[in-house]
């Protein structure tokens, strides 16, 4: 016999605020755990193609991990000190694209460039704002960002993490579900299925979107002489996953940083330009219909939101989780929209059809 509804509701609502409450506490203890399970479910795909290619769970697993080893170390060495490199003299050319920019802006319209103009005040304070505290706010990010993922999460916990939990993925997943209550596998089960399509459709493939955009854009403009290439690059690769506004701003950046370097080369300018419509054109019809598939109802609104009530609230551990969590919440926002549309609440009694009226009615039509 089935616990009332009412006390069910009080049993889930006890242990679903207990876990809050003991994920809120832990905060950056579980971090390396919440990093690894999420590298786990996205490389889990991979490993089983890799099994169903003959290799072994355990065999599948080493070689993600040698893989994955050899590219954190080429990262490492080879890209992460030139990206420092770039911003650094990004941030201190700063005042000078400024200065160019309100001298272009003065000669063109000098009406509303004059001496004490508000245009040519905020260009002003803008550049001398960068470049006093550019610099401070670039070694503030960069030195949070290693506080809270560090060096030894990344170089031991998290790879250690991830490869037992790749390993044990398929029984860690039969496990939870033999613990399901009986009333409710099927429904904790198809609830389960749609979450998974959208963390598969969007998270999982929305991700290697970003990674695969953002090395074309890196390399490209690199390639095309542009001087902050792969900050360019890395900009609008990073914001890919909302549509138009990685696009928006890494061009608008790359765009703006090849008129300050190639001024009256309108050649190299339009090879910058092409190289992001290349990048938007195989987005939009080859890369993201590939990986990412149909719509699976995250609206581009919902995920700004969720980044920002997130990040706000638990800080760098919430700007991770932010986007997953999300998609969770919108599949179960759906499917109680679902019940309530089918449910006497919405229905009302008129809503409900009487089976006697309804068998009288097909034996007068009979």
């Amino acid at each position: 016999m089935a616990l009332p509804v009412r006390q069910q509701v009080t049993y889930w609502g006890v242990a679903t605020g207990m876990t809050g409450l003991a994920l809120w506490g832990l905060g950056d203890v579980i971090l390396p755990f919440i990093v690894g399970g999420a590298v786990a479910y996205f490389l889990d795909p991979l490993a089983d193609r890799l099994e169903r290619m003959g290799l072994s769970r355990i065999a599948a697993t080493i070689t993600i991990a040698a893989i994955g080893t050899f590219a954190f170390v080429v990262l490492s060495l080879a890209v992460l000190p030139m990206l420092v490199r770039q911003l650094t003299q990004l941030v201190a050319t700063a005042p000078e694209i400024f200065a160019r920019l309100r001298d272009f802006l003065t000669t063109t319209f000098p009406s509303i460039m004059e001496p004490g103009s508000v245009v040519n005040e905020t260009l002003t304070t803008v550049g001398e704002t960068i470049r006093a505290r550019g610099g401070e706010l670039a070694q503030t990010v960069l030195s949070s960002a290693m506080s809270v993922v560090n060096a030894v999460i990344f170089v031991v916990v998290v790879p250690v993490v991830t490869f037992y939990m790749l390993l044990d993925w398929d029984r860690m997943v039969a496990k939870v579900d033999g613990w399901l209550p009986r009333d409710h596998a099927g429904t904790v089960r198809a609830i389960a299925r749609d979450i998974d399509k959208v963390l598969s459709g969007f998270v999982r493939g929305q991700v290697s979107v970003c990674l695969i955009l953002g090395a074309f854009y890196s390399v490209a403009l690199m390639l095309a002489g542009l001087k902050f290439g792969l900050i360019a690059g890395a900009i609008a690769g990073a914001l890919t996953f909302i549509p138009y506004v990685g696009a928006i701003i890494g061009g608008a950046l790359a765009i703006g940083l090849a008129l300050f370097q190639f001024w009256g080369d309108w050649l190299s300018i339009g090879i910058v330009a092409a190289i992001f419509a290349a990048g938007q054109f195989l987005e939009g019809n080859i890369i993201t219909p590939k990986l990412v598939g149909t719509s699976v109802g995250l609206h581009p609104l919902w995920l700004l939101f969720a980044l920002s009530a997130f990040g706000t609230l638990f800080g760098f551990l919430g700007m991770l989780v932010a986007v997953p969590v999300a998609a969770m919440i919108g599949v179960l926002a759906r499917f109680f929209l679902d019940q309530y549309l089918n449910g006497r609440l919405y229905k009302g009694l008129e809503g409900l059809e009487d089976p006697g009226t309804t068998e009288q009615t097909q034996d007068q039509e009979a």
